[in-house]
């Protein structure tokens, strides 16, 4: 009986309430390392509402869909599944759980279903183009450099035996070839005309690191 009440007294409760509840849910599914702990989703959350006001998106789904949009990445580390869809599947459960009607759980559902860089998918949706920008951008300029070091997949600075490819997000690589497969590429990939001005300065941030490291490398600095 418990259970049953608890998607009615949900219900009834101002936006901003339910959100502070699903913020704590969110929390539950971080992971305990640096490079995708709950600071990433706080990024990514204020990224979504400076460009979401921008861009005119219903605000509400795309709060919801930053807080839980990694909410999958334990499955995905764990068992290989894609975090997207894992974290699509958790976001839809815990919003019934909380009472959100069918209409926002889809476009919620929706948003963080199509967010990974990895699969090449353009939305449909206003709140997924910005839920999508708002996550790369996180992986460019500074931050996203000391992301790709933290990254437990990254075991090595740099590989000459690498040579950049298609990414792969499962795949182990150096950070200098991460670098080079993806971080690099994410401007070109914004849908939004205030991501795409964020994204300039990170953008030549990673330039200027790469050339940088490079020289170093080669012993020329």
């Amino acid at each position: 009986m418990i259970e049953l009440m608890r998607p009615i007294r949900t219900r009834l409760m101002p936006m901003n309430e339910k959100i502070e509840r699903i913020r704590k849910r969110a929390k539950e599914f971080a992971l305990d390392e640096c490079s995708h702990d709950f600071s990433h989703t706080e990024r990514v959350l204020k990224l979504c509402e400076r460009i979401g006001k921008s861009a005119g998106a219903n605000m509400d789904v795309l709060m919801v869909a930053a807080l839980l949009h990694d909410a999958g990445l334990r499955e995905e580390l764990e068992h290989k599944k894609d975090h997207a869809i894992c974290g699509a599947e958790i976001a839809e459960a815990i919003l019934r759980e909380e009472g959100f009607d069918e209409d926002f759980i889809e476009k919620v559902s929706y948003a963080i279903r199509v967010h990974r860089y990895g699969k090449g998918v353009v939305p449909t949706t206003i709140e997924a183009k910005v839920l999508q920008d708002a996550d790369r951008l996180d992986a460019m300029g500074a931050i996203g450099i000391a992301r790709a070091f933290a990254d437990k997949r990254s075991k090595r600075i740099y590989d000459p035996a690498e040579k950049p490819q298609s990414y792969d997000p499962f795949a182990e690589r150096s950070v200098l070839t991460h670098i080079k497969e993806k971080l690099l590429k994410l401007k070109d990939s914004l849908h939004t005309d205030e991501a795409r001005k964020i994204a300039e300065e990170r953008h030549r941030f990673l330039e200027i690191f790469v050339e940088e490291l490079e020289s170093e490398l080669k012993g020329l600095k």
